[in-house]
């Protein structure tokens, strides 16, 4: 199986200057915080929603060098997504992630959230300072759209009603937006035709929502350590994503557990049973299906080059994840 770093072959160089600009970004007039930045770049993520934006501006002007905005860019992505990943884990209380240690618990909470709150302040200075007033919304929005995801999901723990589309909803709060939105501010940049940005933001808006069903996928089908995270930990915490969604409408007993919050004996294993025993698992693999065909139908708008290949395999490797 072709790994996602070896898809990022058109801009390898380019995502190993990024990594060590993000640390020189951070600064280091507060040496708690940059430890805490270091130990983030450091963990060894796969650095997809940077490379995307890479690749686009790759794909957008084929054969071109990467434009020092579009490199900017890339690094304020990062950096968003990389805050949001340390609110997340003190909200979840987790303690791993990508197998090793999360901030909070080689830090404190105190850190983590300041350390979040400080990348958020950095990248917003730095968008300020591309002097482009639509980028600088398409990205505050994402920061919105994060924290709106995170509220909906806190608010939406053990809710048996919750429908598919606010499922969807969340999902492109949570992973989809900055994807998009990235996307978007990518094409913006170049000065691309409005309707060839619309599309490069409904490649991201796709992509980011396949790969968020097919996390959801893994969280029942995958191993702790492939997972860097405990198997099923999202409905042992009471979210429920599409696998769970789509089993409570074969097996309705599946709510009564969920509502009562496996507060019985049994009750988890049982509603993992139901889930396994439903075409939920199956389901959710064509709505990540439908998802990912809709993304790869939105890059026909660039040139063929090895970056827009790229983009394509992209796609095709979030489904073999579960395939």
């Amino acid at each position: 199986m072709t790994s996602v770093t070896s898809l990022f072959a058109p801009v390898e160089t380019d995502l190993d200057l990024l990594t060590d600009n993000l640390k020189g970004l951070v600064g280091t007039r507060h040496p708690i915080l940059s430890a805490a930045a270091e130990h983030l770049f450091g963990a060894g993520g796969k650095r997809v929603r940077p490379a995307i934006v890479l690749l686009l501006a790759k794909a957008i002007l084929p054969g071109q060098d990467i434009s020092a905005k579009h490199r900017r860019l890339a690094e304020i992505t990062e950096m968003i997504h990389t805050a949001s990943l340390v609110h997340d884990d003190v909200v979840d209380e987790s303690a791993v992630r990508r197998g090793v240690p999360t901030v909070h618990s080689s830090f404190g909470n105190r850190i983590a959230v300041l350390a979040g709150d400080f990348l958020f302040a950095q990248s917003s200075w730095y968008l300020a300072n591309l002097d482009n007033l639509r980028v600088v919304k398409l990205l505050s929005q994402v920061i919105m759209d994060l924290a709106e995801g995170e509220i909906q999901q806190g608010l939406n723990r053990f809710d048996s009603s919750l429908s598919m589309q606010a499922y969807l909803d969340k999902s492109y709060f949570k992973t989809a937006s900055l994807i998009a939105n990235s996307a978007m501010a990518a094409g913006v940049l170049s000065n691309l035709p409005e309707a060839t940005i619309n599309q490069l933001y409904a490649y991201g808006r796709h992509l980011g929502l396949a790969f968020q069903v097919v996390d959801d996928i893994l969280d029942f089908t995958g191993s702790d350590e492939s997972l860097g995270k405990p198997a099923c930990s999202d409905l042992k915490n009471g979210h429920l994503t599409a696998p769970v969604l789509y089993a409570m409408g074969q097996h309705p007993g599946l709510a009564t557990l969920i509502d009562r919050e496996f507060s019985q004996a049994g009750d988890f294993d049982q509603a993992l049973e139901l889930i396994h025993r439903s075409d939920g698992i199956a389901k959710a693999r064509e709505l990540a299906a439908q998802q990912a065909q809709s993304a790869i139908a939105c890059l026909e708008c660039l040139p063929a080059s090895e970056a827009q290949t790229a983009l394509v395999n992209m796609v095709d490797y979030v489904l073999r994840r579960i395939s």
